[in-house]
This record gives C-alpha cells, structure tokens and sequence, in this order.
C-alpha cells in the first residue's frame, strides 16, 4: 500500500475565487488561473486607448495576445479531452461539467474576434471601427473568462477534491497537459506563470526543482519588462 504525503495548504492568489481543500495539490491550476487573470486585464486596458493608426503598437500587443491565447486553447484543450471525461468516468455531477465545458465555447468566438481584429490592427487593414469592436470584445472576453475560471475554481475543483486523488492529477499532468508543450516553449511558459510571483508562489509549479525555479524567475522578469514595453502607460 502506497501512502501519499500531506501537500502544503491549497494555494490562493490575488483574484482567485475559491480553493477547496481535499487529497489533491491544486497549484497548478492556481498558478494558470492567476496569470490568465493578469493578462485579461492588461488586454482589456490596452485596447481601449492605444490609437488605431499605431500599427506598430498593435504588433506587439497582436504578438502577445497570440501566445496567451495558445496556452489558453491548450488548457482548455486538456480540461475537455482528459479532465471533465475523467471526473464523469467517476461519477463527478455532469450538469457542471457540462456547464464547464460549455463556457469553453462561449469563450473560443471570443478569442478568434479578437485575434482577428488585433491582426487587422496591426497589419493596417483595421480601422476606427475595428478598434472599437476590439474594445468592447476584450472586456467581453475578460469576463466571460473570469466568470469561467470563478465557476471552475468553486464548482470545478470541488468535484475534483471529491472524486479524484493526488496521483490522479500528477498522472493527468504528465501525461496530458504537460505533453501539449515542447521543451522549447516551456520556460517562456514557466516564466509567463512566474511573472510578478514572489518566489515561494513558484515553487509551487509542478515538479518544480531549483533549476526549474530559477529558469521561470529569470524568464519571468524578462516576461515583465516586456510587458512594461506592450501595456505600460498604455498610451505613447
């Protein structure tokens, strides 16, 4: 019989709604949900004031958005194809994982306008009425998903403490959500979760070691001087 050890107490950052204790480490989602949070918000600020002629502007916002938007289809991805069915394989309630999953949708339009508009944006072919669709777009978005992360913090994890186990969730980790990202892209990954987390919030990511710990604070202080560059002042 094999005996897991007791996990630190369940992590809670700035604007996450809830985190429900149970068997299982929930750091990980956590720390995914505080970043998605961040950058809801910085998106949202920004495209409402930088001019609509500031092409190049909007190429590095449009850059941005681009690589937030991956690592949130590759979450939601993982959630839909591995996650939800799992917990509905133990008899988890399906009227919130079917709710859950549903958001998913709701949010996808959302991104691709976005990126749409970004992209038109930045390559010149937008115009005042493009900027102000985005506008509007952005803070759609950022509340549909921040609505989303709220009911999946509560609802979501709850089903999670109740029906699966720690293993289960390193098991999913390692063969499910870590496979989605190639070495190359997770330390600018590592350092996007870090960025603005004080050191200890880090050492909580998964199979965090020293090396992977100096690695996301070192790209995350690159991540936020970059930042600085695409949101800062928000206006030139």
């Amino acid at each position: 019989m094999t005996t897991t050890a007791p996990h630190p107490p369940q992590l809670l950052l700035e604007g996450q709604y809830a985190a429900p204790e149970g068997p299982v480490d929930l750091a990980a989602m956590y720390l995914m949900h505080r970043a998605f949070r961040r950058d809801l918000t910085l998106f949202a600020q920004v495209a409402g004031v930088v001019p609509a002629a500031d092409r190049e502007r909007w190429q590095l916002v449009a850059r941005r958005f681009e690589f937030f938007s991956t690592v949130l289809h590759k979450h939601h991805s993982g959630e839909d194809r591995a996650l939800w069915p799992l917990l509905a394989e133990r008899g988890a309630d399906a009227t919130v994982l079917d709710a859950l999953e549903a958001e998913h949708a709701v949010i996808d339009p959302l991104l691709a306008s976005v990126t749409a508009d970004l992209r038109a944006l930045a390559d010149g072919s937008g115009n005042e009425a493009t900027h102000a669709r985005l506008a509007g777009t952005t803070v759609d978005l950022r509340d549909a998903l921040l609505a989303h992360l709220a009911h999946e913090e509560s609802d979501g994890m709850t089903l999670v403490q109740r029906h699966l186990t720690d293993e289960d969730w390193l098991r999913l980790d390692e063969e499910v959500f870590k496979k989605d990202y190639s070495p190359r892209e997770i330390p600018a990954v590592a350092g996007w979760v870090a960025s603005g987390l004080p050191v200890e919030d880090v050492r909580r990511m998964p199979g965090a070691n020293a090396l992977l710990v100096a690695v996301a604070m070192f790209m995350g202080r690159r991540a936020q001087r970059r930042d600085a560059r695409i949101f800062g002042g928000a206006q030139r």
